[in-house]
């Protein structure tokens, strides 16, 4: 990382703390989050208000160093998808921990990307805004060691990227983007119309053609079997690709696919990828990893599959406070659709504190959200008085981290010993 890069990420801890950031204790207000952070306030006891989001400084190393071990054990490049997080101080530690780049998905997030540091991004989408790829093309063309890859999906799309960078210096690496089947999401559907796509890179002066790409859990009902059949056609693109001499002017063949639900499947099939012409770059991009879930992820995650790989630990919780409770079976607390991921499942109520005990919140379960509440139904073993603090756990990293532009980094304890900032 350049004198820059760590002067940007420096910069971070000097940002005032005051009304735009969720859950922090009032009277830091003026504080820099250096300061604050240095402070290692305790997040119980230290003036936090709820609703405050928290991640676990001990689950999120743990984490981090099992998706560094598993891409190591099974030679693959790691390129964790930053749309997860949007935070450059994780984006860090996920290069530190051997990351090759972050995978990003628009050009905003590789404008962040870029202004912490990160030399290699895989944009996992077909780019066709002019205004864009012209900025990426200046940022390729001023930075040598910038390195930029994205998909293409289309002879229109194609088009639309040579025009906008006419004239650039350096060529634009693409991949071309094989869809997960029919009625899937982007990509293109057959071999027959990637080769036209391909064709349509080799006629652009301003495109270089380097890999093959895509996602496989977009796969219409994916089981094992279906995942890996997408994969084989994938690979056995590459290899097409490879002995027509479509990667010529490449330094390296990449073959990239892996979200957080088939990495294991992924892992399988790209060990069985042949010999090329070239080296062949294996790229996984997983992201969902860095903080895990308590719902979506527990379930999917691959270490369900291989258990003697380890086990991802849920990193989130959202402490909420109980300020109703009108009935023997209901209650209230101050977090909603403002504050918790609701997208694909509703939080789930771990944990009571009360005068400093924590204890299970047997008996309690979240049955809605409104804005600004949770509806909780609660059985008669549930002891629950308002004033309560409820750790929720939560579903779904990506729209977790978006609610949240400064998130305490706490240990088990309680102590806050940093604050992650993202940019959504």
């Amino acid at each position: 990382m350049g004198t820059e890069a760590r002067e940007a990420l420096a910069r971070l801890a000097g940002e005032r703390v005051d009304h735009r950031f969720k859950g922090l204790p009032p009277d830091a207000d003026g504080l820099t989050v250096g300061e604050l952070a240095a402070q290692r306030r305790n997040l119980f006891t230290d003036g936090f208000a709820t609703p405050v989001l928290a991640l676990s400084a001990e689950r999120l190393e743990h984490n981090l160093a099992l998706m560094e071990t598993y891409a190591v054990r099974h030679g693959l490049a790691f390129a964790p998808h930053g749309k997860t997080s949007m935070a450059p101080q994780l984006f860090r530690r996920q290069t530190d921990r051997g990351a090759w780049g972050i995978t990003l998905a628009v050009p905003h997030q590789v404008r962040v990307a870029r202004a912490y540091g990160v030399q290699r991004v895989f944009l996992a989408n077909e780019l066709v805004d002019a205004a864009a790829l012209r900025w990426i093309s200046a940022q390729l063309d001023a930075d040598p060691d910038f390195r930029f890859v994205c998909y293409v999906d289309s002879v229109r799309g194609v088009g639309l990227m040579d025009a906008a960078l006419r004239g650039a210096r350096r060529p634009l690496d693409v991949v071309v983007e094989l869809a997960a089947g029919e009625g899937a999401r982007t990509g293109v559907r057959t071999e027959k119309e990637c080769a036209a796509v391909a064709d349509a890179v080799a006629a652009a002066p301003s495109l270089r053609l380097i890999g093959v790409a895509g996602y496989e859990g977009e796969v219409p009902r994916a089981d094992p079997e279906r995942v890996r059949a997408w994969l084989r056609r994938l690979v056995a693109l590459a290899v097409d690709f490879d002995e027509a001499g479509r990667f010529a002017g490449a330094e390296e063949i990449v073959v990239s696919a892996g979200g957080s639900a088939w990495f294991d499947t992924v892992a399988e099939v790209f060990a069985g990828i042949p010999g090329l012409s070239l080296p062949v770059l294996k790229l996984l991009r997983s992201g969902a990893y860095v903080s895990h879930d308590d719902g979506h992820y527990r379930r999917l995650t691959p270490f369900n599959r291989v258990p003697e790989e380890g086990a991802l630990e849920p990193a989130f919780r959202l402490w909420t406070q109980v300020v109703s409770r009108p009935a023997p079976d209901q209650a209230f607390v101050n977090a909603g659709k403002r504050d918790a991921a609701y997208d694909l499942d509703l939080p789930v109520a771990q944990v009571i504190r009360r005068d400093g005990t924590e204890r299970p919140a047997t008996g309690v379960s979240v049955t809605a959200l409104s804005d600004q509440h949770a509806w909780l139904r609660t059985g008669p073993e549930a002891d629950l008085e308002v004033g309560d603090w409820v750790g929720l756990g939560l579903s779904h990293p990506c729209t977790s981290f978006d609610k949240w532009p400064l998130i305490p980094l706490a240990e088990a304890d309680g102590t806050v010993v940093d604050y992650i900032r993202t940019f959504f």
